[in-house]
């Protein structure tokens, strides 16, 4: 009689496998434990046929369950279920490493349980027979070869019948395996496709893909983690899958395949995008809400870090609202948000983001304004749309109050301009309403500010007032120091130390980015040059360039101009782009760019992902790398969306032959997630702030000589930690 053993702390789930196990067969044994310890005790003198358990217990997980289980040479080869989920990937490969041989996504799906523990039982059975009739009989070789073809399609079963599509590939890319559901999927049998290259079976497109990262595979001799997909149906049905290959090794221990595996998360990605858009729509308008805002704000801000991207926030909240939902019920409120919500969206581009905040509340973002006026122009507008008087079953006529400010220079953070609007629209409500206000009570001291900011700053490069800041980047897989950001700041004579936030938009607005931006090149340039003088090593100095710079100035010759006159390699500059200067596809720039590759400057895309991302620039334009934007590494930990985008930016920066540095990494759990997702190289606070050139020097002269490596125990916190 088979035995199986259930292992989960929860009652309810070892009720819900035990009435799942006993359809399997009519007679069965089936002991279920709450505890893992029990459950080994039982074990010391009784066997099984098949485990399923829990991975997360409070007593042991069931990795180390695992791992106690095949330390008795009895249970070597039982088959062993770990029940986890799809987020947690470190877990089911930590359970796999211990000895499990399959794993369940939880909540378990019925018909999944019931078909994997069968294929499982089966093929414990077929081992226990095969055991039985080696210990029995003096087996001919002829009888042991028929043993092991057996165990053999026993086991090509059990793969045929896994819900997954499988395939194997030589080092030509040719079929050498193909099994029934992937097959079936495409409407071909198995042995049709084994000796076809890879391309009969996935298309071109996919096939391109899919050679690109087996390659990768047989260079490394390392798995790959899963990545998803998009896959269409010969039908032409969408569907997703969750992809992992993984080397396969012939009998002298030489990589001769790679494997494949395909998993169809179609059901759950539909499902957290549904629970997702819940999470960040409001349920009444359809409108993003504060969640949703809160995180449009923080890419425009990322987007703006280096001055050359301005937007505007409008916090619009009605006038007569309260009076409607008092005189006619929260029926007809409830209606009338909605038209405000239709024709607020109506008003303004795709472009732009429309939210409510709660209650009578909305917001608008406004990207990309070149000035002041052009948020006035909108608010305007929106007073206009909902005064409107017409005779007609569509006019609002309820009338608001708007609150303006302007990023970056009323805030560098969503909710610091979140409360700014705010305040400014409690000043316009507070003079009757019907009116906005800017977060100033008027313009003219904001006006008087920036001018005398702008005398300031002109006199800055001619004082000697700008310093720079270096921050180190550091190579993941070797964990050397490999280059340098260089960061500008002023040193104020009155303020102090500012970072580039408070005053570079200005100097975009004034052409004062132009001398600028030189005096940052040529410096960066001439202390590149003096480190590689002393023998600092052969490090790469990553400069920042405004899309202005490209426009309106040849930047190889400027380029040309610093390399001659510092004497520093070309090899170790790297100039960094916005994702703004490529989508334009200028001829120009494109030129340029050419011309600075050819002189050995290398050229990384930065901030990837927080502006419009196309393949089609990453393609065309001759770069080396990209720079994932610190906002989604900030969220690694928290936010699954901000994995996979990270896992997204990896995957295609390999596949496009390109080095992939992750920014702002703080904390040892992101750089171990960097690390798992094959990220190249890193920088951020967990290793050091940016630093003045001569503590620089310093940290480099205690981290990265030792010959083992750099040791990055402590963190430097002492300088402004802003870009």
């Amino acid at each position: 009689m088979p035995k199986i053993v259930i292992v989960d702390d929860s009652s309810t789930n070892q009720r819900i496998y035990s009435k799942l196990a006993r359809q399997l067969e009519s007679e069965l044994d089936i002991r279920a434990f709450g505890n893992p310890r029990k459950a080994l005790e039982w074990m010391t003198e009784n066997t099984a046929d098949l485990i399923i358990t829990d991975y997360k217990m409070p007593d042991m997980t069931g990795a180390d369950l695992t791992a106690a289980i095949r330390t008795d040479v009895r249970n070597w080869d039982v088959p062993i279920i770990v029940v986890t989920a799809y987020s947690d990937q470190e877990f089911r490969v930590t359970a796999l490493e211990a000895g499990a041989t399959d794993f369940l996504l939880s909540p378990v799906d019925h018909v999944e349980f019931l078909a994997r523990a069968k294929n499982l039982l089966k093929l414990r059975a077929q081992q226990l027979l095969i055991s039985k009739r080696a210990d029995q009989l003096e087996i001919s070789l002829h009888a042991k070869e028929q043993l092991l073809r057996e165990s053999r399609e026993a086991l090509a079963q059990v793969i045929d019948t896994v819900p997954a599509m499988i395939n194997a590939t030589d080092r030509d890319g040719r079929c050498v395996f193909v099994n029934a559901h992937q097959a079936a999927f495409f409407g071909k049998a198995p042995a049709d496709l084994v000796g076809q290259p890879i391309e009969a079976l996935l298309g071109e497109d996919r096939a391109h893909i899919s050679r690109r990262l087996d390659q990768l595979v047989l260079k490394t001799g390392r798995a790959m983690p899963p990545r998803q997909e998009d896959v269409w149906a010969p039908d032409g049905e969408h569907r997703i899958y969750l992809t992992s290959k993984a080397p396969l090794y012939d009998g002298m221990g030489e990589i001769a395949s790679v494997l494949s595996t395909s998993i169809d998360i179609t059901e759950q990605r539909h499902a957290e995008r549904r629970l997702l858009h819940i999470v960040n729509h409001d349920p009444l308008t359809g409108l993003p809400n504060r969640v949703m805002l809160r995180d449009h704000l923080r890419r425009e801000l990322a987007r703006g870090r280096r001055g050359d991207q301005n937007f505007a926030l409008h916090f619009i909240d009605l006038d007569r609202f309260k009076a409607v939902n008092d005189a006619h019920g929260h029926h007809r409120g409830d209606a009338l948000l909605q038209r405000v919500a239709e024709a607020l969206r109506t008003l303004v581009g795709e472009d732009h983001t429309v939210a409510r905040l709660g209650g009578d509340e909305f917001a608008i973002l406004q990207p990309d304004i070149d000035g002041p006026e052009d948020a006035g122009r909108l608010a305007e507008s929106i007073l206009a749309l909902l005064n409107s008087t017409e005779d007609s079953p569509l006019a609002l006529n309820i009338g608001a109050s708007i609150g303006v400010t302007l990023a970056p220079l009323d805030g560098t953070d969503p909710d610091e301009l979140l409360k700014n609007s705010d305040q400014a629209m409690y000043l316009a409500k507070s003079l009757g309403g019907g009116t906005w206000r800017f977060f100033a009570a008027d313009m003219r001291p904001r006006a008087s500010q920036t001018a005398h900011l702008e005398t300031e700053l002109r006199g800055a490069l001619s004082r000697q007032e700008f310093v720079l800041f270096y921050q180190p980047q550091v190579d993941l897989r070797s964990q050397k120091i490999v280059g340098a950001e260089a960061l500008l700041r002023w040193q104020h004579p009155q303020r102090g130390l500012l970072a580039p936030g408070s005053f570079l938009g200005l100097a975009e607005e004034t052409g004062l980015i132009l001398p600028i931006n030189e005096w940052v090149l040529n410096e960066a340039c001439r202390q590149g040059a003096a480190w590689e003088a002393i023998g600092l090593g052969d490090l790469r100095i990553a400069v920042n360039m405004s899309p202005i710079q490209f426009r309106r100035q040849g930047v190889e010759g400027l380029v040309k101009d610093a390399l001659r006159a510092s004497g520093m390699r070309p090899t170790s500059l790297e100039l960094e782009l916005t994702e703004g200067i490529l989508l334009g596809h200028d001829e120009q720039i494109v030129k340029q760019m050419h011309v600075l590759r050819s002189l050995g400057v290398t050229l990384s895309v930065d901030d990837f992902g927080t502006g419009y991302s196309s393949l089609s620039y990453l393609r065309s334009f001759p770069l080396h790398r990209l720079k994932i934007d610190r906002s989604f590494v900030q969220d690694l930990g928290s936010d699954p969306s901000a994995l996979a985008i990270v896992r997204t930016i990896i995957d295609l920066g390999h596949i496009l032959n390109l080095q992939v540095l992750a920014e702002g990494v703080e904390t040892e759990a992101q750089l171990s997630l960097l690390r798992l997702e094959g990220c190249d190289e890193v920088q951020g606070y967990h290793f050091s702030g940016p630093l003045p050139p001569d503590a620089f020097v310093a940290w480099v002269a205690r981290h990265g000589r030792a010959s083992s490596g750099p040791s990055f125990g402590a963190t430097e916190t002492e300088h402004a930690r802003a870009d």
